[in-house]
């Protein structure tokens, strides 16, 4: 019987473990797309304890932050919000999860938790109820006191050369000026571009947040269509001088019901009054500024990043008790395949399709996803057009498994920009570790069944890329 996650974890055969140790364990982090404030790194944070730093819970506005993946997990076992999110002493909170995590066998959450604490606390031991204690004081102790466990240490320690955070059009964007400006901070904090409020014109507070975009831009309204793009070039290309590198779209699911612009200003007005849009106009106007955006993406060298199929809130009691990224999403069914070829396919058209990474929550879509990729490559960029890594409930051993094969079936999963983050805890960037251990898995066993040669060249080349050189590569780093 193995140990449990020993040094070997999850490498299988003698060529994933050479491939991991020697090529992909050392490599650099770019974690091109997370949720984790750029205060605290300017800051240099420094948590209190384990349950601070995993768990979070309600700010003083209100809202709530922290690790959704932990409260879903939670609440699973019978736990009282009272211990999830709410003010319980920390450390029952801390052992209410302990419990949890005993009947999470078969759940990457086991992974995760235990490669945390052994990549940044040096903690050997599995976190079950009967070491909680032990665990809670030893982490604690070195969380008040261990440079290495600040904000900026846990980066470093984590060898993260790039974040990408996730940032609204109308922010200020005052951390990272302040971060930019501060040559003690080395990791690149690049801004990312998510106008989805100034898209979502069917959804409530649409008027409202375009008065705040206004604002932004220094005017009293926004009074077309043309005026809304205009808006959002002037905040983007400020992105762009704090070192954007890319946009994200948290879309229901891509629209493209190309118009006239005199029918996309129609819908826009009705949505300023207030007045009910059909799913047309809706998506006549959505069209209209996603074409725009990704002319716009393309002219800045900005990727564009189009998350979709997920169904948001659907617990609409407890969405109106916490509010939005507090555990109550779930996987939807939205076929968009054709859109979206149709919305790449109108930018190609006038060679301003920007470089493009898609991610569908529905593992149902992998291979349209990746048949699709093959359409719009070109010689601008190995990769140009990206199948994201396994997203939120896929981004489990099967799910990156099933993204990755499905990737090296229909496409190159040599030129892959690999893993991210998407997450709003510092120390996950043990997700990169385990990434990279099922990689190498993968990889190995096809060299060892003789599926591909054992060619040690190739493979660093492979591996190292997968890892880190990929995405330096395609975000514009310094490799």
């Amino acid at each position: 019987m193995k140990a449990f996650m020993d040094k070997e974890f999850l490498l299988g055969t003698n060529t994933a473990r050479h491939l991991y140790h020697d090529y992909a364990a050392s490599m650099p982090l770019v974690d091109y797309h997370c949720h984790i404030p750029p205060c605290e790194i300017y800051e240099n944070r420094r948590f209190d304890n384990l349950a601070e730093v995993w768990l979070g819970g309600r700010k003083p506005d209100g809202s709530y932050f922290g690790d959704h993946y932990k409260w879903r997990l939670m609440r699973s076992n019978g736990v009282s919000e009272d211990y999830v999110t709410g003010s319980k002493p920390a450390f029952e909170r801390f052992m209410k999860f302990a419990e949890t995590l005993e009947m999470a066998i078969g759940n990457p959450m086991v992974h995760w938790c235990n490669l945390e604490l052994r990549q940044f606390f040096g903690y050997e031991k599995p976190l079950t109820p009967a070491t909680a204690r032990e665990c809670w004081d030893f982490c604690n102790e070195k969380l008040r006191t261990d440079p290495e466990l600040t904000v900026r240490g846990i980066i470093k320690k984590a060898n993260v050369a790039m974040i990408g955070t996730t940032d609204d059009p109308i922010d200020s964007l005052e951390w990272h000026e302040k971060i930019a400006a501060d040559p003690s901070i080395t990791v690149k904090v690049c801004p990312s571009f998510r106008p989805d409020r100034a898209i979502n014109i069917h959804k409530e507070g649409f008027a409202e947040y375009i008065a705040a975009l206004a604002k932004s831009v220094g005017r009293d309204s926004l009074d077309s269509v043309e005026e809304v793009c205009a808006a959002l070039t002037e905040r983007l290309e400020f992105f762009k001088k704090l070192g954007c590198r890319a946009s994200d779209h948290g879309l229901d699911y891509i629209p493209f019901r190309p118009c006239v612009m005199e029918r996309a200003d129609a819908a826009y007005q009705k949505a300023l009054k207030g007045e009910a849009l059909t799913l047309e106009e809706a998506e006549e106007y959505q069209t209209a500024v996603l074409l725009h955006l990704g002319r716009e993406y393309y002219r800045l060298n900005i990727a564009m990043q189009l998350h979709y199929s997920c169904a948001r809130n659907v617990n609409r009691r407890m969405f109106r008790e916490m509010g939005p990224d507090t555990g109550f999403d779930m996987i939807a069914q939205n076929t968009c395949g054709a859109s979206i070829a149709a919305l790449l396919s109108a930018l190609e058209e006038t060679g301003e399709c920007p470089k493009t990474i898609l991610y569908s929550l529905n593992p149902a879509d992998n291979e349209q996803l990746d048949a699709l990729l093959g359409c719009f490559q070109s010689s601008e960029l190995p990769g140009k057009l990206q199948h994201g890594s396994a997203w939120w409930f896929n981004d489990t051993k099967s799910g990156m498994e099933a993204q990755m094969i499905s990737l090296a079936n229909l496409g190159l999963l040599g030129n892959f920009v690999g893993m991210l983050t998407d997450s709003r805890s510092f120390l996950s960037y043990a997700r990169h570790d385990y990434f990279r251990r099922i990689l190498c898995n993968l990889i190995g066993n096809w060299v060892e069944n003789g599926e591909y040669p054992n060619d040690e060249k190739a493979l660093k080349r492979i591996v190292e890329g997968i890892c880190y050189k990929n995405a330096a590569r395609y975000f514009d780093l310094e490799v």
